[in-house]
C-alpha cells in the first residue's frame, strides 16, 4: 500500500533488506503515469558483490569535500577490490585510517585530499596499506 501527501509518495518496507521501487519520480512536473509500484529492491543485491569483504565506514573530517564526501557520510568499501589511479579508498598510513584519493605515480603513491587546505602526502614507506577502495557514498541531503 502506498501513502501519498502533497508532496512524498510512502511505501512501507517488507522486510529489514527490501524496500519498494516506485515509478520514476519527475524532477519538474508530477507525472500521473508514475503512479504505480514498479518493483522491489535488494540493496545488498545492487550495492554489495562483496559480501564478506564488504564494510560501511562513517566520515569524520572534511578533507574530502571536493569528491561530495562529507563528515557524517556512510561509505561502503569493498576489501576485495584491487585499488586504481584515482579511486577513493581507505587507506592506512602510520596506524591510522584515513579516506584519500589514491594517485598512482613511478616511484611512490600520493593519497591526495579533495579540499585546498590540505596538502597531498607522498607515501613512499612500509606503514602504508589501502585498507579498501570505496564504491559508493551514502550521503544525506538534508
Amino acid at each position: 500500500m502506498q501513502y501519498h501527501d502533497k508532496t512524498h509518495i510512502f511505501a512501507p518496507f517488507d522486510d529489514g533488506s527490501t524496500v519498494q521501487i516506485l515509478g520514476s519520480v519527475a524532477a519538474g512536473f508530477p507525472s500521473p503515469a508514475d503512479d504505480y509500484l514498479e518493483e522491489q529492491l535488494n540493496l545488498h543485491q545492487h550495492l554489495i558483490k562483496h559480501p564478506s569483504a564488504t564494510f560501511f565506514v562513517r566520515v569524520s573530517g572534511d578533507s574530502m569535500t571536493g569528491a561530495g564526501i562529507y563528515s557524517g557520510d556512510l561509505l561502503i568499501v569493498d576489501r576485495a577490490l584491487n585499488p586504481r589511479n584515482r579511486q577513493v579508498v581507505v587507506a592506512v598510513l602510520q596506524n591510522q585510517f584515513t579516506i584519500k584519493r589514491l594517485l598512482l605515480q613511478q616511484d611512490c603513491c600520493i593519497l591526495a585530499a579533495e579540499h585546498p587546505d590540505y596538502e597531498p602526502i607522498r607515501v613512499d614507506d612500509e606503514s602504508f596499506s589501502i585498507w579498501g577502495v570505496v564504491i559508493y557514498n551514502i550521503h544525506k541531503l538534508t
